[in-house]
């Protein structure tokens, strides 16, 4: 599989089935993945999977607290503006149609995002953390690395789904790691197979074309 061809399957997973994957096979993933960026070659990732009896036993513990904690950061910027309200309100719309969730019913929707918990079924959870005094160019090379991972994850035929949602269990998520106070959670991610037979994950997420975001200066 080449990189085009993992860039294209790749997509947020959102029904796993719960075949298990071996912890020789995670870890292959993440060294290889270390392989990613970083300003000044910091590697500022700090990376958590979990699987088994352990992974039950977190969800456990954040199924205990379905409104979450304070949250390490804001995924989102407060009011926000187009054109990135119509994308994400879009992409929401989008993914609710396929499992038959209409707007109105907001009972159905917050139990579809509480899916996330259980990391919609994956059998591997990813934590991926790092040092509180590192600044954004880090979390953007913490991205870099999530991405790499994703890729990588394709092309052993695994799926993913980046979970920016434990931003908001990070008491929780710290506790059961036993993270350092000075690190951060950044997010999580679910791995495994995906199950092609579940409307949700017929969704590919739309992309604006190139004129509307990119521009060439320069070329023939």
């Amino acid at each position: 599989m080449d990189v085009s061809d993992a860039v294209a399957r790749r997509i947020s997973v959102r029904a796993f089935r719960p075949d298990p994957i071996a912890g020789d096979v995670v870890a292959d993933i993440l060294a290889r993945a270390a392989q990613a960026p970083s300003g000044g070659n910091l590697q500022p990732w700090r990376v958590y999977g979990v699987s088994g009896a352990p992974l039950a036993e977190f969800k456990a513990l954040a199924a205990a607290n379905p409104f979450g904690e304070t949250p390490e950061y804001e995924v989102y910027p407060a009011n926000l503006w187009d054109p990135f309200r119509t994308r994400r309100f879009q992409n929401g719309e989008d993914l609710y149609a396929t499992i038959g969730i209409p707007r109105e019913d907001k009972p159905a929707r917050l139990r579809q995002l509480a899916r996330n918990g259980d990391f919609f079924g994956a059998p591997v959870g990813l934590f991926f953390c790092l040092d509180r005094k590192l600044g954004p160019p880090q979390w953007a090379d913490l991205g870099m690395f999530m991405q790499t991972v994703m890729l990588l994850a394709v092309e052993r035929g695994l799926d993913t789904c980046a979970q920016e949602y434990w931003a908001r269990y990070p008491k929780t998520v710290a506790g059961f790691l036993g993270l350092p106070d000075d690190h951060m959670v950044f997010a999580g991610m679910a791995l495994g197979y995906r199950d092609d037979a579940h409307p949700i994950n017929r969704l590919q997420a739309a992309r604006d074309a190139f004129e509307v975001w990119g521009e060439l200066r320069g070329f023939d």
